[in-house]
């Protein structure tokens, strides 16, 4: 099943979503919350890249990553679509193996139901 990526726009949502539950681990922050007005077949995530992070190229590549491990991850685990995510990377992204980081937000994701 494909399902459309959707990226948060309002700042309201931002800021509720910051409010949310949490889980984090050494390559990122995954804040997690129910909003209204969400459309269920969509999954509405953005990713954020601090600016101490990098320059540009870098915080580019890392949501570059992490958009592709969740088209991924849409397509081999069962995601609650109820939910609307923010994923706020950290600075281990960058040095790490791409496969370790995809296994640490597969097993996160799982965590969320």
């Amino acid at each position: 099943m494909k399902s459309k990526i959707v990226s948060l726009s309002k700042n309201e949502d931002y800021k509720s979503l910051l409010k949310g539950k949490k889980i984090s681990n050494k390559y990122f922050t995954i804040f997690f919350k129910k909003l209204i007005n969400k459309n269920n077949k969509s999954l509405n995530i953005s990713f954020v890249a601090k600016k101490k992070l990098g320059n540009a190229i870098k915080r580019n590549k890392i949501k570059r990553r992490l958009k592709n491990m969740m088209n991924d991850a849409v397509k081999k685990i069962s995601l609650n679509f109820n939910y609307s995510y923010l994923v706020i990377a950290k600075n281990t992204v960058l040095n790490d193996k791409y496969t370790n980081i995809k296994q640490t937000l597969f097993s996160d994701f799982e965590r969320i139901k």
